[in-house]
């Protein structure tokens, strides 16, 4: 098979190391910045041209440009019958997803959005006791993502990144759309949500930098989600509680713990120590090949990209009016 990349930023080149280190997928890319041309020559084909590129008949294309570049690039590539990994978040409107919606279906093409997340073993655990009702009905969640912008490329002005302009599909609700999205995977649908977002902090950039979040859950669970630019010891958890016991993660203690009320006990499990995120970006890449040979389905495919973007366009717009937005 044959991969176009299109964008060659930060995560573009992460995916394109993965597949030359983990796959015999032949990779091609499209770069629409110079400023990366030495990083991400060597050994792939370059193009400058978009039409180009889709010449040479790509089987897939991931789409790693910046946020608000996502669906206008995916429509073209649906148009070549191009199988779609489209980075989190889908796109920062709802501007032309009925139409790629459409075409995807028409045209019987496999789709993946990155939300890695998906694929750390802590939230797949939490993930699997939930689904054998450990810890009876969830009426609660606490989720919370915090970390400091500049850090997140230590190696590139923040000011510069994608992150720090609105325009481009910036802003901490669409930035962190993992917590909006994995907190649905593991509750259910979302009917109602609430939220007080700003600029609070000292960062060069026109962009939200926190957000509380409230969600409404069609099964009754509530849930808070907190998000942040600014938080220097970077921290990523949640807590969901129960009937008959609550969840506990912390990304940074690399474990889930489980308080089991009827043993009135905690039991501890595992998940690996030190554990390597770009195992989790690896494991979404080979996923998708497997979607796209049949052997898999999906973990969350351009239907659940949309669920989980109108969350965060629904946050978006309650912060801007003040108002409880329900979700159709």
């Amino acid at each position: 098979m044959k991969f176009l990349i299109i964008g060659c930023g930060s995560i573009g080149q992460r995916h394109l190391k993965n597949l030359k280190d983990n796959t015999t997928i032949e990779v091609i890319t499209y770069r629409t910045s110079k400023k990366n041309v030495k990083k991400i020559e060597h050994d792939t084909k370059t193009y400058d041209n978009l039409k180009e590129a889709l010449d040479q008949k790509p089987d897939a294309v991931l789409i790693t440009n910046p946020t608000s570049m996502h669906v206008p690039t995916a429509l073209e590539a649906a148009k070549n019958g191009c199988h779609l990994f489209i980075e989190k978040p889908l796109s920062n409107n709802l501007d032309g997803i009925d139409e790629l919606l459409d075409l995807v279906r028409k045209k019987k093409l496999v789709t993946l959005v990155g939300c890695n997340l998906r694929f750390h073993p802590g939230l797949r655990m939490i993930k699997k006791l939930l689904d054998e009702n450990r810890i009876g009905k969830v009426v609660s969640a606490r989720v919370q993502m915090g970390q400091y912008l500049p850090d997140w490329h230590p190696w590139e002005d923040y000011r510069t990144m994608y992150s720090a302009h609105q325009s481009l599909g910036g802003g901490i609700i669409l930035d962190a759309i993992h917590e909006l999205d994995y907190v649905r995977w593991l509750l259910g649908e979302v009917t109602h949500v609430v939220s007080f977002s700003e600029k609070l902090s000292n960062l060069d950039i026109d962009t939200e930098d926190v957000a509380e979040i409230l969600l409404r859950f069609k099964r009754g669970a509530i849930a808070e989600v907190h998000l942040d630019y600014i938080r220097r010891d970077a921290s990523r958890s949640c807590e969901i509680i129960g009937d008959n016991g609550s969840i506990l993660w912390d990304i940074n203690e690399s474990s889930v713990k489980l308080y089991d009320a009827n043993k009135k006990e905690w039991k501890q499990f595992k998940t690996p120590k030190e554990y390597n995120m770009n195992q989790t970006y690896i494991n979404e890449l080979l996923h998708f090949i497997n979607c796209i040979e049949g052997k898999e389905k999906p973990l969350i495919d351009i239907t659940e990209g949309i669920d989980a973007l109108k969350i965060a366009l629904a946050a978006k717009k309650s912060a801007k009016t003040g108002k409880i937005i329900k979700i159709n």
